[in-house]
């Protein structure tokens, strides 16, 4: 559940909101963060739609953002605040060391990626460097990497991802998550009916037949965790 937190007041503090969906991990994070007299943590948010509508409310400068979030992945909520907050800026922290997941965050918006694994020094650098504007990759990844795999062209299955509309890519979260059609319209407050059209539309643009290919495609995308 998103979770604001109690302010302190100073012109020359960072403030950020976290969001990952477990609340362990969300309390390492505070505490690494909080040792640092300049970043101030003023939220924290446990599904990808909690994080949008706290960012939203609070407009934090920065929000650390795992990418594997439930409601809604972590890439579309970089997309979606990107012109909802656009003075938010994103430092995606994630699992993920690949390439193609680093550049699909900074195409959506994001102005820094750390690994996991790294150590809370780069994190720190992170929000420190996205809060001036300013990219930052932590090692091993590079920016040199990056520009290099933009320049081989970007794999196939994104541009079908890309073709889906704001709802579509809603539904397709809920969908691969295992939801009916029934507890997604009630997340949504839209029918049962338009839920099924919705489906119905992205399961074609994404070449999709069944429930067990979407889950395996979301799974590649990195928007569900492995099985």
């Amino acid at each position: 559940m998103a979770r604001q937190i109690s302010e302190r007041n100073s012109a020359n503090e960072i403030t950020v909101i976290l969001a990952d969906d477990h609340k362990i991990v969300r309390q390492g994070l505070h505490a690494v963060l909080e040792a640092n007299p300049d970043l101030r943590i003023v939220g924290e948010a446990g599904s990808g739609r909690e994080a949008v509508c706290l960012v939203e409310r609070l407009q934090p400068a920065v929000l650390v953002l795992d990418l594997v979030l439930p409601e809604l992945n972590g890439l579309e909520v970089i997309r979606q605040l990107t012109k909802r907050a656009p003075k938010t800026r994103v430092v995606v922290l994630s699992m993920h060391n690949d390439e193609c997941h680093v550049v699909q965050a900074l195409k959506n918006g994001a102005a820094a990626y750390v690994l996991k694994d790294a150590s809370a020094v780069h994190l720190v650098r992170a929000v420190r460097a996205a809060a001036a504007n300013r990219r930052y990759l932590s090692p091993p990844l590079s920016d040199a990497a990056v520009n290099a795999y933009v320049q081989r062209g970007s794999d196939a299955m994104t541009d079908a991802y890309d073709s889906l509309t704001n709802r579509e890519r809603e539904v397709f979260q809920l969908a691969a998550e295992g939801r009916t059609n029934a507890e997604i319209g009630k997340r949504l407050f839209i029918s049962p009916r338009t839920v099924e059209i919705h489906r119905a539309n992205m399961m074609t643009k994404l070449g999709l037949r069944n429930q067990t290919e979407l889950v395996r495609y979301a799974i590649k995308r990195g928007t569900l965790p492995f099985a």
